[in-house]
């Protein structure tokens, strides 16, 4: 019991408020419309419903049917049907949280890491205007080298390679030198 505990410990230490309330704004300027009154950010996003209004709001159709109504199976489907909406939308795979990690309120700190992926990725389509969430993604800034560049920078000795214009490391000693004194 005390190795749970300490994970959990672990995992909640993780959890950045300002991170949750940053993410709960951004929501709430694209969907137009604020969480429920008295309600907290994990609870408000559980059933999924929002998630799934975000979505579509970024990429109208992209969660044909949300479940409005129904057991928790209806409410783990509708997440389940935001993540694979914005794997389509462009976050990577690897920043989608789990189900468990939003549904049972395991890992609530991932699920607002996957929502600041998701505006990160909002960058990516110009047909989105913003309000954007988070520092724009480095955009590709892709060289080309004539043949003749190339092949130049192979007589160029790099400084790794041990010398420069005559210089190198031989005599240079760091600290004493090591003495072995025998019959001691």
């Amino acid at each position: 019991m005390a190795l749970e505990r300490q994970v959990r410990a672990k995992i909640a230490g993780k959890r950045d408020l300002e991170k949750d309330k940053e993410a709960q704004y951004w929501i709430e300027e694209v969907l137009g419309e604020k969480f429920p009154a008295g309600v907290l950010y994990e609870d408000a996003l559980r059933d999924g419903l929002i998630l799934c209004k975000l979505i579509n709001k970024l990429e109208p159709g992209a969660v044909a049917k949300i479940n409005t109504s129904g057991g928790q199976f209806k409410m783990m489907e509708n997440i389940n049907l935001f993540q694979q909406a914005i794997k389509k939308y462009g976050v990577p795979d690897l920043d989608v949280f789990q189900t468990v990690d939003l549904y049972e309120k395991k890992d609530i700190a991932q699920v607002t890491s996957t929502i600041f992926a998701l505006g990160r990725a909002c960058y990516k389509h110009p047909e989105f205007q913003g309000p954007f969430l988070g520092p724009k993604p480095a955009d590709e800034c892709k060289r080309n080298f004539t043949e003749e560049q190339l092949n130049a920078g192979q007589t160029i000795i790099g400084l790794q390679a041990g010398t420069n214009k005559g210089a190198n490391q031989a005599g240079q000693n760091l600290g004493a030198g090591r003495k072995i004194i025998l019959g001691k």
